[in-house]
């Protein structure tokens, strides 16, 4: 548990209830996290809670927002720094495992969220990480076609959904083996059998 934090400013608070979110996610089915849940993690009373969020469907959204950005950004900083198209896919699937790795709660709230029935914003703002994740990928592989690197026949589309799918699957067999840490062994060779699929072949 955190201990109380004083003086906050509103940004400030609004980042520390993301992460308590996520670390409670980690331990705990995320449709079952409470705001009073939240707020003892934090170590605050609710009505703190709530000067900041109006409702916990508000805290929800705020945490997948949270986390799109701190995504994206992660992925787009290892993109930038790959010397070619393929080794900056590399760099984007390494780069989402360690992010997995370090926040585990995240994917469970994702992949809770999306089964929901109704259309929240929380899960709108799930499907738009997605769509702006695969907007990346899809840019980054039309560069390695162009360059040479990746086969000229490639579907684009479909090689983007089969690497999100490809880290989905790790993903979720390491949460069914009660173990994340799996995937940093796993994800590399994983890898490699996806590139010599998309590969060119000259």
């Amino acid at each position: 548990m955190n201990k109380r934090r004083k003086n906050l400013s509103a940004d400030e608070r609004r980042a520390a209830t993301v992460d308590a979110v996520i670390e409670l996610a980690a331990e705990q089915n995320p449709s079952e996290i409470t705001t009073t849940a939240i707020a003892k993690h934090m170590g605050v009373t609710q009505g703190a809670l709530f000067k900041h969020f109006p409702t916990k469907d508000a805290i929800l959204q705020t945490v997948m927002e949270f986390v799109a950005n701190r995504l994206l950004s992660r992925v787009d900083n290892a993109a930038r720094a790959a010397p070619t198209p393929v080794a900056a896919i590399e760099a984007i699937f390494m780069t989402h495992i360690e992010f997995v790795v370090e926040n585990p709660g995240v994917p469970r709230m994702l992949f809770g969220e999306l089964q929901h029935a109704r259309l929240t914003a929380p899960k709108r703002m799930a499907q738009t990480l997605i769509r702006r994740y695969g907007e990346r990928l899809q840019g980054l592989i039309e560069e390695g076609k162009a360059a040479g690197e990746l086969s000229a026949s490639l579907d684009t589309s479909a090689a983007a959904i089969l690497f999100i799918g490809t880290i989905q699957g790790l993903v979720m067999q390491s949460m069914l083996a009660g173990d994340v840490e799996l995937i940093r062994e796993d994800a590399p060779r994983v890898f490699a059998i996806f590139l010599r699929g998309i590969r060119s072949k000259q």
